[in-house]
């Protein structure tokens, strides 16, 4: 008996100490995520260079003309499925087989696929109401984020979407996996195919300046290089089309993000969402408004100032004196016009504010456990909606259920707010292999949310659950000590401001207050500890132990360290730029276009470096010697190396 007893105390501490490695593992993924979208809504609010790069971007799609998809020659040679609309079973059948095979559908059907999406979407509300009086249950995903796999095996297990078996894909289809082109396809052409049976909502990742960062951007002008501009174009229209909330039976609401305490359905209703093609920007024409309001106001000062600072001279004739009176009633009349248009332009983009708010919330939000609501300043955007919101939103509009998604769960889905919040997320995988099961819920007219989980794998199942959280918790650190590695020269100014003997070492406490205060990932460093930095014999923490396992891939091109971890930590952002100056997206550019891009870059991160640098390192960087300069080639002489890796492929 105190064997068994023994036995089993030593077994729940060993599950107890799995699950705290799982926990903290599942922390430092979602912290890194937040903290990256937090950095795309801080750079787009902070720095104008991001916002040109956005505008050298727009205008370079648009100073082309659409080629029309009736244009477009498809070549015998082409082997993969010919679509013809409108769509029947069979071409939808022959997209999964096609794409199952790692085929890509031509350009042209792609485009053709595009226009008969935009020219539907047109016609749906911004609120589609549903019923399941028409069929006996429906299905609702949450985000795929480009995992073809998970959706195929949805369709597997559930069936596909028909007359008898609807579904409601509930947004973020796109950015981080490597099929999202697939999975639009797929979406789409169901969604014409049974358009009052299949229904897809925005999610925040339907927004071309997030593609930009995550990679759907990239991906489309890599699978198609002859059309990839048109198709993008035509993507920021349909994707700002997709209906942004989803009611069933006038009880459940179904939106991506969530909702904050000034949602309001009616009014959501009355947005013209196809003006909204960034949530991440404001619309063109309101800054029209607001420079319009500026310059209004700016005139009518100084026509005041000029009025008062001009001297009246007693010697002028009474003539020139009913002509000024004459001037002035016109002038009276003139500023009366313009006041009222400044008030028109002001109610206009104050106007234009509260839509795009009420977007950003609907798509960016998240639940939290206490009551309120606050800024979501984890994510950069959106709010944090507490039980009350919930309670209060529900009870205004007759509704007992919210479901929604946007973020990964580790069961793939999870309840809150009393059971009145469901989050529901589709993309298994998401972190890691291993790192969270996809679940998808099945409604019925009884509106009881039914869940059914899963997870796609290939090697998983093979190892055991330690074995699992050991793989997911090794690629949590790695990037975990990437972000040291790329605030190094910040991270060791803090640490020696404590360290004021240079001994190289301080407190535990010390160490963790500084970790905390330059990454910002809030995290249990102290937890953490002994997987990133080692202790000294007095018990303090060896700080600069925390970048010994880390080191860069390439030799290091002609530059300063500081500019070098600049890269290091930008490299997502380089990225942009790059493809964006990258004109014929061949992956390559010249060394003037090496210039150029350097000089977007450094006045966006505000880095001083002169136009001889910039040369030695192109030159320094070009591997092959080949005169220009590839990307991935620019990249490698940027990438950091795990040398535990490296020991474990030399033991290999």
């Amino acid at each position: 008996m105190k064997a068994a007893i023994l036995i089993q105390r030593w077994y729940r501490r060993y599950v107890a100490r799995l699950e705290m490695r799982r926990r903290y593992t599942w922390n430092i993924f979602q912290s890194i995520e937040y903290a990256g979208e937090q950095d795309q809504k801080k750079q787009l609010i902070s720095y104008p260079t991001l916002n040109k790069l956005v505008m050298i971007l727009k205008h370079r799609f648009s100073t082309f003309i659409l080629m029309q998809y009736e244009q477009i020659v498809v070549s015998e040679s082409y082997s993969g499925p010919r679509l013809s609309f409108p769509l029947s079973v069979t071409d939808t059948n022959a997209l999964l087989s096609a794409f199952k095979e790692e085929q890509t559908l031509h350009g042209k059907y792609v485009l053709q696929l595009l226009y008969e999406t935009k020219k539907f979407l047109k016609q749906m509300p911004n609120v589609i109401y549903l019923s399941t009086s028409y069929a006996k249950e429906i299905t609702i995903c949450g985000d795929l984020h480009g995992s073809l796999d998970d959706l195929l095996l949805i369709f597997y297990k559930n069936g596909l979407p028909s007359a008898e078996n609807p579904y409601m894909f509930n947004g973020d289809f796109v950015d981080r996996g490597k099929k999202s082109t697939e999975i639009i396809i797929i979406l789409f052409a169901f969604l014409l195919l049974y358009p009052d049976h299949m229904h897809l909502n925005r999610g925040n990742h339907e927004d071309h300046i997030m593609n930009l960062r995550y990679g759907f951007t990239k991906e489309v002008m890599q699978k198609y290089k002859t059309h990839g501009r048109e198709i993008l174009q035509l993507l920021q229209d349909v994707f700002s089309l997709l209906p942004l909330a989803t009611v069933i039976d006038n009880k459940v609401l179904i939106v991506h993000g969530g909702i904050s305490d000034k949602t309001d359905l009616d009014f959501l209703s009355t947005v013209e969402r196809h003006k909204v093609k960034s949530a991440l920007r404001l619309p063109k024409r309101s800054t029209d408004h607001l420079n319009v309001h500026a310059c209004s106001r700016s005139s009518s000062r100084h026509s005041r100032r000029s009025r008062m600072d001009s001297p009246c001279s007693s010697g002028r004739s009474s003539r020139a004196s009913r002509r000024r009176k004459k001037h002035s009633t016109k002038q009276g009349s003139s500023m009366i016009y313009k006041y009222k248009k400044m008030l028109v332009n002001y109610e206009l983009f104050h106007i234009v504010i509260i839509c795009l708010i009420q977007v950003v919330d609907i798509l960016w939000s998240d639940p939290k456990n206490q009551n309120g609501c606050s800024l979501n300043s984890f994510r950069g955007g959106g709010c944090y909606f507490g039980p009350d919101v919930t309670q209060a939103l529900l009870q205004k509009h007759d509704l007992c259920l919210l479901i929604r998604s946007h973020e990964c769960k580790q069961e793939g889905y999870e309840l809150c707010h009393n059971g009145q919040v469901i989050t529901i997320f589709s993309a298994s995988n998401y972190y890691e292999e291993g790192s969270n099961r996809g679940a998808y819920i099945k409604l019925g007219p009884e509106l009881v949310p039914r869940f059914f989980q899963y997870q796609v794998s290939r090697s998983t199942r093979k190892l055991t659950l330690h074995q699992r959280v050991r793989v997911a918790e090794g690629s949590a650190l790695r990037a975990l000590k990437e972000k040291l590695y790329a605030q190094r020269s910040e991270l060791m100014a803090a640490f020696q401001q404590y360290d004021i003997d240079n001994t190289g070492r301080i407190s535990t406490s010390e160490w963790a207050q500084v970790v905390e205060s330059v990454l910002r990932l809030d995290l249990p460093w102290r937890t953490l500890r002994p997987r990133l930095a080692r202790l000294s014999a007095d018990g303090n923490v060896e700080y600069e132990s925390c970048f010994e396992d880390i080191s860069p891939g390439e030799p290091i091109p002609p530059v300063t360290p500081n500019l070098a971890e600049t890269l290091y930590r930008y490299r997502t952002d380089l990225e942009i730029i790059f493809n964006i100056i990258d004109k014929d997206h061949s992956g390559q550019i010249s060394i003037e276009e090496f210039r150029q891009t350097w000089k977007l870059f450094t006045s966006h991160l505000g880095v001083a470096v002169n136009d001889q640098t910039i040369d030695d390192m192109a030159r320094s960087i070009d591997f092959n010697k080949d005169g220009s300069i590839d990307f991935n080639e620019f990249l490698e002489a940027f990438r950091v190396v795990h040398k535990l890796d490296v020991k474990e492929q030399q033991q290999g």
